[in-house]
């Protein structure tokens, strides 16, 4: 290739930090109620507590189960606010709601809500910035913050959660149904928290979101071994791989990871999970002009996963102004699409959701900044065939 990247590190222990406050969502519903006691409340003030945050009320004097000479001490104590909007972006007649989020450090983060006909889905942050490294994404260029907290991740779920029972989404009051793991950071670098924003998604009312398990996607570069933790821990959500790239050479310079755990280890991991659950994983693969977009990839690509129980979601790259990537050209697309559906490989390309705002889940690329720190965004042109995203979660 005649593209020069760039070559940083690659970062799996976040820097340390200053960690945020003691919120409801870090502790086991054991811990919660030990620390109302330690205020001087009986234990069940924990569960209203819980019934409150993951209801989206943020405002003590709507806490109206609780006494009123508590409230104050006990959201503040057990819900301190953890995300701070900075701003909303809206796109697709408002359908589209990008926020940017504050956290208790300075820390900015991004989260997209995205609503469909049948469904809604919110792409969420699980650290601030990356420390991936992949030279096509400004986030994973900007490196690695820190990990965010289980309360902070699991917050940006509930946020969205509560737009659309308060109708804040054009429409009128809904649900949301689905959550990808397809913003800032990767998320399996940050399992333990990952992990248990998990059981709170999946946990029913008061104490999670109740979402089902196939609703809920968890994207990852190619974290080996935690995708291998992930199988063992028997749940049933969605797994998609970000590949970007169908043979090693080229990979180990678009997703620095595959050094350390090549193509062939990568989707050997995947495909024990895709055994243990039955269900199909989704491949990410960002389109990048004269770069992996080449006919003969595609071959390669379609070889490599055509007896594979896996689908391909295709993200055609929209860089960031200033950016030496860009997305593959309409026919270059299309061919790619061709090939890989010749080869019997399922294959979608990603929905356009709030691509005037850098919005949509999937590809990230930071488009702006506020006070020197990069933000979330994820823009995708849309070719044929594309699929909303969340979408895939319905695919066996």
């Amino acid at each position: 290739m005649d593209t020069v990247m760039t070559v940083l590190p690659l970062v799996f222990e976040a820097p340390r930090r200053t960690k945020p406050p003691r919120h409801l969502a870090d502790l086991t519903r054991a811990e919660a109620r030990a620390a109302v006691v330690e205020l001087g409340q009986p234990a069940f003030r924990a569960d209203q507590l819980a019934r409150h945050f993951y209801a989206g009320v943020t405002d003590p004097e709507q806490m109206t189960d609780l006494p009123a000479a508590s409230r104050a001490e006990l959201t503040e104590a057990l819900l301190p606010g953890l995300l701070t909007p900075v701003r909303h972006q809206s796109a697709d007649g408002g359908r589209t709601r990008k926020t940017l989020w504050r956290l208790h450090d300075g820390a900015l983060v991004e989260s997209v809500l995205m609503r469909y006909p049948e469904r809604a889905t919110v792409c969420i942050s699980s650290q601030a910035g990356c420390g991936m490294a992949c030279p096509f994404c400004a986030t994973g260029q900007s490196g690695l913050t820190r990990n965010l907290s289980a309360a902070e991740i699991i917050g940006q779920a509930v946020a969205a959660a509560a737009a659309m029972a308060n109708g804040e989404i054009p429409g009128g009051p809904g649900r949301l149904s689905n959550v990808v793991f397809m913003g800032m950071g990767e998320p399996l670098a940050n399992y333990a928290r990952v992990r248990k924003t998990l059981d709170a998604l999946l946990t029913p009312a008061p104490h999670g979101l109740g979402l089902a398990q196939r609703s809920v996607t968890v994207s990852t570069v190619g974290v080996v071994p935690a995708i291998r933790k992930l199988t063992e821990e028997g749940l049933n959500v969605t797994l998609a791989v970000s590949l970007h790239a169908p043979d090693d050479e080229l990979r180990d310079e678009l997703v620095p990871i595959n050094t350390r755990w090549k193509v062939d280890e990568v989707l050997g991991a995947a495909d024990d999970f895709a055994r243990r659950t039955g269900r199909r994983y989704s491949i990410e693969y960002a389109l990048i002009r004269d770069i992996n977009d080449q006919p003969f990839r595609a071959d390669l690509l379609g070889k490599l996963l055509a007896k594979r129980l896996a689908h391909v979601n295709l993200i055609p790259l929209n860089p960031t102004p200033g950016s030496k990537w860009d997305a593959s050209p309409l026919p270059a697309q299309r061919e790619f699409v061709a090939r890989l559906r010749a080869a019997g490989v399922p294959t979608t390309v990603r929905d356009t959701r709030g691509s005037d705002i850098d919005g949509a889940c999937g590809q990230l690329a930071a488009a702006d900044q506020v006070d020197g720190v990069p933000s979330v965004a994820v823009p995708v042109p849309t070719v044929e065939d594309a699929v909303p995203l969340g979408a895939e979660s319905d695919q066996d």
